[in-house]
C-alpha cells in the first residue's frame, strides 16, 4: 500500500485531482466528506459543536447553520482551533478505519485541505500538494461559490501559504492551465510515481 496525501489551497483544483486519482484507481478518503459525516445529526461530534458552540450556528430545526459557524471560525483563531480539536481527530479516526479496509496493493490517497495546518504530512508515504495562481484561486471561489473577493482572501488567509505547503510536498503540481493538462499531469504522476 501507497498512502499518499492530498493538499492545497481552496480552490487550488485539489478536488480535480483527487477525482482524477479516483478514475485512475486510487482509494480516495475525503476529509471534507468526513468532516460532514462525523458532524451529523445523532453524532457525538454535534454534540460537541453545541457544547462549545452554542445555539448560535444552529438552524432552527436544529441542523448545523455551516454558514454560521464558517463565518465565527474564519473570522476568530481561537474558535477555528475550537473546531479543529472537535473535528480532526473523529476524521483522522475514520479515515484510519477507511485506510485499514483497502486492498494490501491500494494506492490510497487522503484527500486533507488542511494537512499542513493540522501538522499530519509524516503520516504519509508520500505529499502531493496542489497550487495555482492567488488571482485564479479568488476569480474561482467569486464565480464558482458565489463568494465576494473579501470572503475569498479570508479563506485563504486562514490556511497555510503556498510555501508552507511546498515545504512539505513530495510532488507539486502547478494547477495554471486547463482542467485537461492537470488531469494530464496527475495520470504521468501516478503512472510513474505513485502506482508502483
Amino acid at each position: 500500500m501507497i498512502h499518499v496525501g492530498l493538499t492545497g489551497g481552496v480552490a487550488s483544483g485539489k478536488s480535480a485531482v483527487a477525482a482524477q486519482l479516483a478514475k485512475l484507481g486510487a482509494v480516495v478518503i475525503d476529509a471534507d466528506k468526513l468532516a460532514r459525516e462525523v458532524v451529523a445529526p445523532g453524532t457525538d461530534g454535534l454534540a460537541q459543536i453545541r457544547q462549545a458552540f452554542g445555539q448560535a450556528v444552529f438552524s432552527p430545526d436544529g441542523s448545523l447553520d455551516r454558514a454560521a459557524l464558517g463565518a465565527l471560525v474564519f473570522s476568530d483563531e481561537a474558535q477555528r482551533l475550537t473546531l479543529n480539536a472537535i473535528v480532526h481527530p473523529l476524521v483522522r479516526a475514520e479515515a484510519n478505519r477507511l485506510r485499514a479496509a483497502a486492498a494490501n496493493e491500494a494506492v490510497v490517497v487522503e484527500d486533507i485541505p488542511l494537512l499542513v495546518e493540522s501538522g499530519q504530512a509524516d503520516r504519509f508515504d508520500q505529499v502531493l500538494v496542489v497550487q495555482a495562481p492567488p488571482e485564479a484561486r479568488i476569480r474561482r471561489m467569486v464565480e464558482d461559490r458565489g463568494w465576494s473577493v473579501a470572503e475569498a482572501k479570508s479563506r485563504m488567509a486562514a490556511q497555510a501559504s503556498d510555501a508552507d505547503r511546498a515545504a512539505i510536498a513530495d510532488h507539486l503540481l502547478i494547477n495554471d492551465g486547463t482542467l485537461e493538462q492537470l488531469q494530464a499531469h496527475v495520470s504521468e504522476l501516478f503512472e510513474k510515481e505513485l502506482n508502483r
